[in-house]
């Protein structure tokens, strides 16, 4: 009985284990994503021209 408590204890943990890995594979992708959509909103705003600078230089 103390064999079959031993392989019932492994299993339980290897699936303990595969749960850890699917969580951080998820978060994992959620960071890339968002790192990505960061980057992408930065090099938007970089390359935007400021419109509110030119209205400004015609009252002058």
């Amino acid at each position: 009985m103390n064999r079959i408590e031993d392989l019932m204890t492994a299993l339980q943990k290897r699936e303990e284990e595969r749960n850890k890995n699917t969580v951080l594979w998820i978060l994992a992708i959620i960071g890339a994503v968002a790192a990505v959509a960061g980057i992408a909103y930065a090099v938007y705003r970089f390359f935007t021209p400021d419109y509110l600078e030119d209205f400004e230089e015609d009252f002058d």
